[in-house]
């Protein structure tokens, strides 16, 4: 069973190459997320009827590996969470869920 982070974003006009860069699976969301062995993957979806709209799926082992690296890792991530917050105009967190392997 995996956990998976849901995140929906709408980038500032003008800053969607730069939110792309930042956000996506070679981004630098994801180089954060790779120091823990726990992390699976991020992807980046853009909405084809609403192109200013993005969600970023975020995968975990679990939901308590997610929330080690939020706990050891919690400065660096407010740090990029902070830098970034310069390249949307609104983000919001739909939730998390757990994946049932067959």
């Amino acid at each position: 069973m995996a956990h998976v982070i849901l995140w929906e974003f709408r980038p500032r006009a003008g800053k969607e190459k730069e939110f792309e860069a930042v956000y996506g699976p070679a981004g630098d969301w994801a180089s954060l997320f790779r120091r823990s062995p726990d992390f699976l993957g991020t992807e980046l979806l853009r909405d084809r009827s609403d192109p200013s709209r993005y969600l970023t799926l975020d995968r975990w082992r679990s939901r308590e590996s997610f929330e080690d690296f939020r706990h050891y890792h919690a400065s660096e991530y407010e740090s990029l969470d902070a830098r970034c917050s310069s390249l949307t105009e609104q983000e919001a967190p739909l939730g998390a869920y757990e994946t049932r392997e067959p």
